[in-house]
């Protein structure tokens, strides 16, 4: 079958779909999925891929243009709405891992809104790490697909039911309360200002109850009176405020674009909150070490094609991150190896370490297979001190290799010890791939261009952390890290 006939086929079949939302994976000759994408009508996106003008690539774009060549098959999976659709497309990225994807790789999860419930005065924040010790009895809606749309639902719902976003521990007994001088937010009328006993304790859990009641809901009458106020403000030729009105309904129906946590849409989320100190047992037998795991840190190194080559150190300490200790690295020896690349990083993080002037975690995880195990032992072999344990985990496969081990060690996929670890690499991953672009982005906008940016986005930030109460990013170092040269 020429190429044509091939294309010409799946055309064909592309047409036969039916016209629902949906996702759909691209196959080559050999079964694998190379490409996952989604849409709102399965028939007619899947067949422009093999429409007459596409076939040269060149509507595809640069990265796309060599998969036609490679698609011999493609699957799909009906979806019941579009945003179905966008959970389940992101789910079979980061499991699958396809060749042609670019989006969604990156391991951000989608948000949550958080409202902690046990607390005397519950906050309401937008986070994408549900699970965070903080949250601890919350209740959590989502994952919501538009984490703008998501924001904006919170500023205006605020100025409804005055729930704090703040990250203040507020207590009911803690008589000075009472001198103490709220936020900006109670005077603008966004908040009842319990930080400040402005509102009794059974008046504001009142509030929170009802706007869980109003998540739950249809939200029908809130959107039929701001559809009355936009309508008003139209006749009087107010259409700055219409558009604001528009803008506000339509936040407040994405809504209802949400899956439920119960589903399992971003596991990853989940994956170091289940038992901690039941993944670092398991863990702790896995390696055959004697005395318990308490630390861990993570090594991985990021680059583009041999440029801006970086590196990242992540911590975690009882199965959880410890952001205060991440580092990042500018790998100054080579440009294009990723073994060089951990030597270079892993002598710059452990040099104290191994001059004996500071304390080894108990397991160093060295992202990559047995060649960036070997590299990272090479370089610990140049220290008068050697770490306790020393491994790496491969992508994929998922195997664990070890400083004391012939052969790798395979385990079940829900092997508690194997997703804690499998969580740490992919934060390490993260971290790097983030410092990385960062020093893309000054190679291409220049320092001033690059500096602007981080302000910019900097800015965006720590407004809408104001407004909604979400934890800003963790703060940024300057790559050199604790006992660089």
């Amino acid at each position: 079958m020429t190429d044509q006939q091939r294309l010409d086929a799946l055309k064909d079949r592309a047409r036969q779909l039916p016209r629902v939302p949906g996702v759909y994976l691209m196959k080559d000759e050999q079964g694998r999925v190379i490409y996952v994408g989604k849409a709102t009508c399965l028939p007619d996106r899947v067949a422009s891929y093999f429409l007459p003008s596409n076939r040269g690539g060149e509507m595809l774009g640069p990265k796309k243009q060599p998969m036609l060549s490679a698609v011999h098959d493609f699957d799909i999976i009906e979806c019941e709405s579009e945003w179905e659709a966008l959970l389940t497309e992101n789910r079979l990225i980061k499991d699958l891992h396809p060749r042609y994807n670019a989006r969604l790789t990156d391991g951000k999860s989608f948000p949550y809104l958080v409202i902690t419930v046990r607390d005397d005065f519950p906050g309401v924040f937008i986070t994408r790490e549900p699970t965070h010790p903080d949250f601890k009895g919350a209740r959590v809606f989502g994952p919501f697909t538009s984490v703008y749309a998501l924001r904006e639902s919170m500023q205006l719902l605020q100025k409804v039911f005055k729930f704090r976003t703040c990250t203040l521990d507020i207590r009911e007994d803690d008589p000075t309360r009472r001198h103490f001088r709220p936020c900006l937010l109670y005077p603008i009328k966004q908040c009842t200002a319990p930080c400040a006993a402005k509102i009794s304790r059974e008046d504001y859990r009142a509030d929170i109850r009802r706007f869980i009641r109003f998540l739950e809901s249809k939200r029908s009458v809130m959107l039929r009176e701001l559809r009355q106020e936009m309508e008003q403000a139209s006749k009087e030729l107010a259409f700055e405020k219409a558009a604001t009105l528009r803008d506000q309904i339509r936040a407040i129906e994405k809504l209802d674009e949400r899956g439920r946590r119960a589903d399992g849409w971003q596991p990853e989320t989940e994956s170091l909150i289940a038992d901690p100190k039941k993944s670092l047992e398991s863990l702790r037998r896995t390696l055959g070490l004697n005395a318990p795991i308490r630390c861990i840190e993570a090594i991985d190194i990021a680059h583009l094609q041999g440029g801006e080559t970086v590196g990242s150190k992540v911590c975690f300490v009882d199965g959880r991150p410890l952001k205060n200790e991440y580092r990042r690295y500018k790998v100054r020896s080579v440009s294009n190896d990723d073994y060089e690349a951990i030597r270079e990083v892993v002598g710059r993080r452990y040099r104290d370490a191994g001059e004996g002037h500071e304390l080894y975690p108990e397991v160093i995880l060295i992202d990559g297979g047995l060649g960036q195990l070997h590299a990272a032992l090479e370089a610990f072999e140049q220290l008068h001190v050697k770490p306790p344990m020393v491994i790496s985990l491969a992508k994929k496969e998922e195997l664990i290799y070890t400083q004391s081990r012939s052969e790798p060690v395979r385990l079940g996929r829900e092997n508690p010890g194997l997703k804690l670890c499998q969580a740490i690499r992919d934060e390490a991953h993260r971290f790097a791939q983030h410092y990385h672009h960062i020093l893309r982005g000054k190679q291409v906008l220049g320092e001033k261009g690059a500096a602007a940016a981080r302000r910019a986005r900097k800015s965006t930030r720590q407004r809408r952390a104001g407004a909604t109460g979400e934890p800003e990013a963790e703060p940024q170092t300057d790559g050199q890290g604790r006992g660089d040269d």
